[in-house]
């Protein structure tokens, strides 16, 4: 186990949503941490979380290896967090993920922990799931004992998932695409104990690949209906047809489009936890329901200001 008084972790993209919770969960262990991001600004929100003296930030580009390097050196531990949507998918999620196996292999880190997602697949229709896989292979390849994380959809006060469908439901019809995919939606406190632990016990999960998702999985309609029902809003839910969707995002290359041929291709498929995949189990955490938390952040969006903190009782789907 990494000594938490003495040797640091560096986590790359550790200012974004996921990356914050990472450094927080790190931080309250006593874990020193190097925040490497390309514009250090971006993640000086963490500071309250931490000790003077217990966390620094370094500008690193993962798409430039000289960059990487000096964000790794000296590091026991890294993480990769980085992943985008668009035309830089190679160079991130490729040759960023191999940079940065690369460079931690070469600093002599005991641990990488490589964020990829539940879809990655060489055979995938779409580029992001190409590209997810193709750089878990480089990672594997430069650091064999690396841990892999493929989470579901990620819910939290700063998400784009939640607080996007909740705005949406303020208008008198509520547009549902895919409606009837399946989700395994995960609490991002519970995914960045999962990555936190990884870094810190590479005798336990080095080399191992997990599927994180939470407790429930529901369909895109019931992730919607669970939304309605903490805010106390009540559009009309009208599910498009796929044949929408597909039309929709033949025009994502234009400016404000709500959906990418990309981003479509993805909810083509369920993106739910492997039959047989390790999960969060693994990790001793037991994963919070959408329900038990959301109504935290979600409660401005309440009809008429007014919220009473319910939780609610949600039944997955089979």
């Amino acid at each position: 186990m990494i000594d938490r008084a003495e040797e640091l972790v560096t986590v790359f993209g550790g200012g974004g949503f996921i990356g914050r919770y990472v450094c927080e969960y790190l931080m309250k262990g006593g874990v020193r941490i190097r925040v490497a991001q390309r514009n250090p600004r971006q993640a000086y929100a963490i500071q309250p979380l931490g000790q003077v003296g217990q966390f620094g930030f370094v500008q690193a580009d993962t798409t430039r290896p000289e960059s990487v390097r000096r964000a790794v050196e000296g590091a026991a531990a890294v993480v990769n967090l980085p992943g985008v949507f668009g035309k830089a998918m190679e160079a991130v999620h490729v040759a960023g993920a191999r940079n940065v196996a690369e460079a931690a292999a070469a600093a002599g880190a005991r641990a990488l922990v490589h964020i990829s997602a539940i879809g990655a697949d060489r055979g995938s229709a779409s580029a992001y799931g190409r590209t997810k896989a193709q750089g878990e292979q480089a990672v594997r390849k430069a650091f064999p004992d690396a841990t892999i994380i493929r989470p579901s959809l990620v819910f939290g006060p700063e998400d784009e998932l939640t607080n996007r469908f909740a705005r949406m439901a303020k208008l008198p019809v509520l547009p549902v695409l895919a409606a009837s995919r399946k989700f395994q939606p995960v609490f991002v406190r519970d995914l960045a104990k999962a990555i936190g632990k990884a870094a810190l016990q590479p005798q336990l999960h080095a080399g191992k690949t997990y599927e994180i998702g939470g407790p429930q999985v529901l369909t895109m309609k019931q992730l919607h209906e669970a939304i309605l029902e903490l805010t106390g809003q009540t559009p009309e839910i009208v599910q498009l047809p796929d044949f929408v969707g597909n039309l929709m995002s033949r025009l994502g290359f234009l400016p404000g489009a709500p959906l990418t041929r990309d981003q479509w291709l993805m909810l083509e498929r369920d993106n739910v936890v492997s039959d047989g995949a390790d999960g969060i189990g693994a990790f001793g955490i037991e994963p919070a329901p959408l329900a038990s938390v959301a109504w935290e952040w979600l409660g401005r969006f309440h009809r008429g200001g007014k919220f009473g903190g319910r939780h609610l009782n949600l039944t997955a789907t089979n």
